[in-house]
């Protein structure tokens, strides 16, 4: 009878082991027919990408790096670096740009939730700038002083790797390392041009509540019509809509599966319904860029938010 259950137990894993090839082959495939590049070495960290005026690719790299953006080819090559005089990459996490083309650089991941200053760089267009080098303009924000107690519900998610421009304001989503993570991501707004800003809270969004690091928010993008938002974490984009005023939040929101699970750090709109999304490389996986196509993308509704009142309600599938 024992032999009858060490036999049994055997075929057990053995099917559980068949199952879970299965399930990450299934995934591997369903983000490997996405990829379109695999950037250069010099781009294993990226962190944030945007396209010009002129629809071409540039990229930065997570911190450690130099205060570099970089042009990147088709295939994944670097073309062109250009140098930030007066930066730093503490820790570069994002990018954005506004109506007119500039462009605004996210200095402002807070790993370790000691930095009471955060950095945003504002350069010009990519395409108008001539030489190596450029000068920025220097936004500087914090939060508000309660946010920064130990007792507060937001003190560890005020760590930042995603913003947007949005009607003359920038709007920040934190990334929650809160120990007893509730997977909410908070949404803040300043202003656009050099000063000293408060950031002034929004509203928040729960992703998920399961595996802490695959729910961070790790990205954000605006469609050229302004009428999308793309929120990224490791394994989904989170697709808002149809919100109210400047509370993202408040519209429908759909879940995106991006397959297997690596580091995603970086996403941008290509056209209204194309998103480019790259992820770090990491054991030798990743630095990968890819293209994601939401007119024919397998989109489940999340909320639904009722025209009259603005308010979710939850969807019946």
């Amino acid at each position: 009878m024992l032999h009858k259950t060490k036999k049994l137990l055997l075929i057990a894993f053995l099917l559980l082991g068949i199952a879970v090839s299965l399930t990450i082959a299934y995934q591997t495939n369903i983000l490997f027919t996405m990829k379109v590049a695999t950037f250069a070495p010099e781009l294993r960290e990226v962190s944030g990408i945007e396209f010009d005026k002129k629809g071409r690719l540039w990229a930065i790299n997570d911190g450690g790096d130099g205060p570099h953006l970089y042009k990147v080819a088709q295939d994944g090559s670097v073309e062109r670096k250009v140098k930030i005089s007066n930066g730093r990459n503490l820790d570069w996490e994002d990018m954005t740009q506004d109506d007119f083309g500039h462009f605004f650089i996210g200095d402002f991941g807070n790993n370790d939730h000691i930095r009471k200053w955060l950095t945003i760089y504002k350069i010009e267009n990519p395409i108008d700038i001539k030489t190596e080098t450029t000068e920025a303009e220097i936004i500087k924000f914090q939060f508000p002083k309660d946010i920064l107690t130990d007792d507060h519900e937001l003190n560890k998610n005020h760590d930042l790797e995603a913003f947007v421009y949005y009607q003359g304001q920038l709007f920040l989503f934190t990334k929650n390392r809160n120990e007893e993570f509730d997977g909410k991501t908070h949404l803040f707004k300043i202003g656009d041009h050099a000063a000293n800003f408060k950031a002034d809270y929004v509203s928040s969004y729960v992703t998920c509540t399961q595996m802490q690091k695959s729910c961070w928010i790790t990205s954000a993008a605006l469609s050229p019509k302004r009428d999308k938002l793309a929120l990224l974490d490791s394994k989904r984009v989170w697709l808002f809509t149809e919100w109210q005023g400047d509370n993202f939040f408040s519209g429908n929101v759909y879940k995106i599966d991006l397959g297997l699970l690596t580091q995603k750090e970086s996403v941008t709109f290509y056209d209204n319904d194309t998103l480019v999304f790259t992820d770090e490389e990491y054991y030798g996986v990743g630095r990968n860029a890819y293209k994601l196509d939401l007119s024919t993308a397998d989109k489940e509704l999340i909320k639904k938010a009722d025209a009259k009142t603005g308010l979710f309600l939850h969807s019946l599938n």
